[in-house]
């Protein structure tokens, strides 16, 4: 996968890989606190988000329309396991996904993730999970920055994100995923600008 493959690149730093305790689901439900496991390697998600995160959260989950995705058999969740392997268990923000049956966890690529990003996890963002992301083939990856009340959005086309823009104010409508589901940054936005 993506964090082994960008490690070898690096050289000697993979000779340090083997250092490092593998884990698997297994060892991932006994775990207290929040973490992901990327790879077998344990990511602590800790400390918890900031105010702001929660808020931001909460106005796109709101301004994400729940009606219109019920007519296509999708749904709206907030911080849910995505079991990718058995050593990579990831918690997105928030995700739009379609025809999930699995109640413990999800077991499909959603179709759009959204990660509000922190100082402290805007590199993993960015980088490692925007890849696995592409890799897993998520329609959209929307990365949110609180602090400059801005998202940026990216759109898979050809097993390749391409950069559909900034958005502060403006609309996103979403294309091929089999819901007429809109969102309204100017709304997500609006109770934050001063």
């Amino acid at each position: 996968m993506f964090l082994c493959y960008n490690l070898r690149k690096r050289g000697d730093i993979m000779s340090n890989l083997a250092l490092i305790p593998r884990y698997t689901y297994q060892d991932y439900l006994l775990w207290e606190g929040d973490w992901e496991l990327i790879e077998g390697i344990a990511v602590s998600m800790a400390p918890a988000p900031m105010r702001i995160h929660q808020q931001v959260a909460r106005e796109l989950f709101i301004a994400l329309n729940q009606e219109a995705l019920e007519e296509c058999a999708c749904e709206i969740l907030y911080e849910t396991d995505w079991k990718l392997a058995n050593d990579t268990i990831l918690r997105p923000d928030i995700v739009v996904v379609c025809n999930e049956e699995n109640e413990r966890y999800l077991t499909k690529a959603p179709k759009v993730i959204i990660e509000i990003l922190s100082s402290s996890t805007a590199k993993k963002d960015e980088t490692i999970k925007y890849n696995i992301y592409e890799d897993e083939k998520v329609e959209y990856y929307i990365l949110v920055y609180p602090d400059d009340l801005k998202a940026k959005v990216y759109k898979l086309k050809e097993d390749q994100y391409t950069k559909v823009g900034d958005f502060t104010k403006e609309l996103l409508s979403f294309e091929d995923i089999d819901c007429d589901l809109e969102l309204d940054f100017e709304q997500v936005f609006r109770k934050f600008r001063a």
